[in-house]
């Protein structure tokens, strides 16, 4: 059994209350920050921790963090990004929903270290449920005293606010979230200046995952060295993976780094093999907007060697044979999966979800499912998976933000190492197998 730092006390009746929370050990970093650090020592901890984002991108939080403007006269703010909108993860909404107060915690201790007095938890419009979870935890927590002004009897004072979005995947962009947070419209923004040092309210900000924060209560509790110990490399600590698919036990899991990706496929601790017996096929490993990978080479990786689920192991050969963990949103595929099928679902989702600030993502992403749709019903040609191919290059690295990257990475991938299915798409296949996997 692997180690749990978060998900310790998911099956704790009541953990959702103060009481029970409290019990189980809550609150203890605040407590030790507070009271026996400095915010400096705090950041420090984070720093040696090796942490790093656990909201796709996996750059080091603590170095995140040491990029805000301390210079500054202006207030500094803490946002946790819980607008989990990725297609195929779920799990910040499972730690939200479950141990609320993790989070808190989290945003009390990480607010401290930032020098943030007022911080934000800017959630997904559709979790209005878990807004009433979070907004009865935060109640909790300022009745207290780990909230509001001297916490703990302290010079120091945080005000914690929930603000729901409006729905819009877009707003996942740390950027277009500060701005649907000041009530605009949620654009990405171009960049320089960095949210750390202009973000919300053109003042010093730091944005992080729901998991990044509610992780940094275990490294202040045990230090960021015993936390570095976890994992390998530099890919340390846990991670939880939204675990969904053709699999006999999907569900949101909490692995520590370097778990061989076959062992958390087939053992009975994690998603316990294929359903029904089938074979494996295929494998989105990160979330929707990560390049698809078959069974060969998610397995192991072009060099042979087992593929780990580590930052490094998963993006062992790029692009050509390998992938990102990104937000850990584990998508497993059996063989009667219509990839082409699969793609445009994908492709769809991002042509609706694209802000339309930039052309090439506006443009791009209508052309790819125009031209996938098209092939799925029987009026491509062979050479839209070209077509497909080009304006996948033409979107990427050409956007403000990274959705173009997301919408292109899918495409070229799929065509990449399944691209047999995209011609036989195009010379027509036999209604009833185009039947057969649609049913599935």
């Amino acid at each position: 059994m692997g180690r749990k730092l978060l998900l310790e006390h998911i099956n704790e009746p009541g953990i959702q209350s103060f009481e029970v929370y409290r019990q189980k050990g809550g609150y203890a970093s605040v407590e030790k920050a507070l009271k026996t650090m400095t915010p400096d020592a705090v950041m420090e901890e984070v720093k040696k921790s090796g942490l790093r984002g656990r909201g796709g991108a996996g750059f080091p939080a603590g170095m995140k963090w040491s990029f805000i403007d301390k210079k500054s006269d202006k207030p500094r703010y803490l946002v946790c990004n819980a607008d989990e909108s990725e297609p195929g993860t779920f799990k910040d909404r499972y730690l939200m929903e479950h141990i609320p107060h993790i989070l808190i915690e989290g945003m009390i201790t990480s607010s401290y270290a930032l020098g943030a007095k007022t911080s934000f938890i800017y959630i997904r419009g559709e979790y209005m449920y878990i807004v009433r979870i979070l907004e009865k935890a935060i109640d909790e927590a300022y009745a207290k005293g780990f909230l509001g002004k001297n916490i703990l009897g302290t010079d120091y004072s945080l005000d914690l606010y929930v603000h729901p979005g409006a729905g819009a995947y877009i707003c996942g962009e740390e950027t277009a979230l500060l701005e649907s947070l000041e009530g605009k419209r949620g654009n990405p923004r171009l960049k320089p200046p960095f949210p750390a040092v202009a973000g919300l309210y053109a003042c010093p900000t730091v944005v992080n995952n729901v998991e990044t924060i509610a992780a940094v209560v275990p490294i202040i509790n045990q230090g960021g060295e015993e936390y570095a110990k976890i994992g390998i490399g530099k890919s340390t600590g846990t991670k939880l993976i939204s675990a969904s698919g053709h699999i006999n036990k999907p569900g949101v899991y909490e692995i520590e780094l370097g778990l061989p990706v076959e062992e958390f496929i087939y053992s009975e601790e994690y998603c316990g093999g294929i359903w029904k017996g089938r074979k494996l096929k295929a494998v989105v490993a990160g979330g929707s907007s990560v390049p698809i990978l078959p069974t060969d080479l998610i397995l192991k990786t072009a060099k042979g060697e087992p593929r780990l689920m580590t930052y490094e192991s998963l993006s062992d050969g790029g692009f050509v044979s390998g992938t990102m963990l990104g937000s850990g949103g584990f998508i497993v595929m059996d063989e009667t999966t219509n990839i082409v099928k699969n793609l445009y679902t994908f492709s769809r989702f991002y042509h609706h979800e694209s802000c339309g600030q930039c052309s090439p993502c506006r443009e791009g992403t209508a052309w790819l499912e125009k031209i996938l749709h098209r092939l799925l019903h029987g009026q491509g040609k062979k050479k839209d998976i070209d077509i497909l191919v080009d304006a996948a290059k033409k979107i990427e690295g050409n956007t403000i933000c990274p959705l173009g990257d997301a919408a292109a990475w899918p495409v070229a991938s799929a065509i990449r190492h399944f691209r047999k299915e995209f011609e036989e798409e195009a010379a027509g296949l036999p209604a009833e197998r185009n039947l057969e996997l649609a049913t599935h």
